[in-house]
Parts: C-alpha cells; structure tokens; sequence
C-alpha cells in the first residue's frame, strides 16, 4: 500500500468547514497531529466532515476527541458531521460516545 493511500488529508470546503480524508489510524495520527499547527483552523465554529475518512481507529478516535479538545481550549467549538459508522461503533465500545455528544452533528 503506498503512502498516498494512507495519508490523512484536511481541506477546507468553504469558511469554517473542513474534510478529513484518509485513514485516522495508528499509523498516520501522530504525523498528523505533529503537523496540527498547519492544519487546525483559526475559526471559532469548525464543522469537520468525517465522510471521506476510509479507516478510523482506536488512535484516530483519541486524536478526534484531542482536535474537539484543542479548539475548545482556544474559545471554539469543534463539531463533527457524516462520521462513518466504524466511528461510531468505536465510540460506543469505547464508551467514549458521551465526550463527543456536544460535539456531533
């Protein structure tokens, strides 16, 4: 598999609202998250479209539930639309589900 297929990609759609593309998994989260300053935006509401994500894992759940964390501390407010049902099967299992209700779309 080559990297282009396991990369995690974040594009901006229009003002405030973003795509995450991908695989958000063990492999790919921890380069990413390095690179946050890059990426995270500057707004204040961040709508997150997790519809093109192709695999999410345990550690990409982490790095979701960090994202909501970081823009909250900044005075924003992250929300999450169109998660894939892998995600949130995750979630359920985890029993992490209720850390992210505010923050579901």
């Amino acid at each position: 598999m080559s990297s282009a297929n396991t990369e995690v990609k974040w594009q901006m759609i229009s003002d405030g609202h973003y795509c995450l593309s991908g695989r958000l998994e063990h492999d790919t989260v921890s380069t990413f998250w390095r690179q946050r300053e890059e990426w995270v935006p500057q707004q204040l509401a961040v709508t997150l479209d997790l519809s093109a994500l192709e695999r999410v894992d345990s550690a990409g759940m982490v790095m979701l539930l960090h994202l909501c964390q970081y823009i909250e501390q900044s005075g924003g407010q992250l929300t999450l639309c169109k998660m894939p049902e892998q995600l949130s099967t995750l979630l359920r299992l985890s029993h992490v589900d209720s850390l992210f209700a505010a923050n579901i779309a």
